[in-house]
């Protein structure tokens, strides 16, 4: 098996709860919200599935693992605006990466991408009216700032991490209030 395609994961406590990183030779493949052991095996299950690589606990000092948690203690410690990660695409293809490429790079923190009507992302991705917005299926959250698509009509749109998570990444990045107590 190539070297680029061996996976290895730790799971990083953050003030939104623990988070699964997995990471490849190419970059980061996956981020899990809310990473108790039940989500783990699952997630790491669903990695060997997408990825064809058994995933391992990364050893202390992986690189490319410790960078994400150093970036993502940073993002948290609201000292870091934009992740400068390498990223592997490799769980996303087609209409789907081409939405969560333009998420990454078309909405900057402290902003929201409004959703006009069904579809909207999906559509500056090059996707066809009503053929969905394609950020549900982010196997990167966080770093690909799906938590930054709300609607138009008020609402804050849905997260898989939850709405209470969503809360709180929106309120970090200055786009909702912080919870009064």
């Amino acid at each position: 098996m190539s070297e680029e395609k061996d996976c290895v994961w730790s799971v990083e406590r953050t003030p939104i709860g623990p988070l699964l990183l997995a990471a490849t030779g190419l970059g980061l493949v996956r981020v899990v919200f809310h990473a108790d052991a039940r989500r783990v095996r699952s997630a790491l299950s669903a990695l060997a599935r997408g990825l064809g690589v058994r995933p391992v606990p990364a050893e202390a000092g992986h690189p490319l693992l410790t960078e994400a948690a150093g970036q993502l203690a940073a993002y948290f410690a609201g000292r870091l605006r934009a992740f400068e990660l390498a990223l592997d695409w490799s769980l996303a293809s087609g209409f789907t990466e081409r939405v969560l490429r333009e998420l990454a790079t078309g909405v900057p923190p402290g902003h929201r991408r409004l959703v006009p009507g069904p579809g909207a992302p999906g559509r500056r991705a090059g996707g066809r009216p009503g053929g969905g917005r394609g950020d549900g299926a982010n196997p990167l959250p966080v770093v690909v700032p799906c938590h930054r698509v709300v609607t138009s009509d008020g609402g804050i749109g849905g997260l898989g991490g939850g709405l209470e998570t969503k809360r709180q990444l929106l309120a970090l990045e200055g786009v909702l209030p912080s919870p009064l107590f």
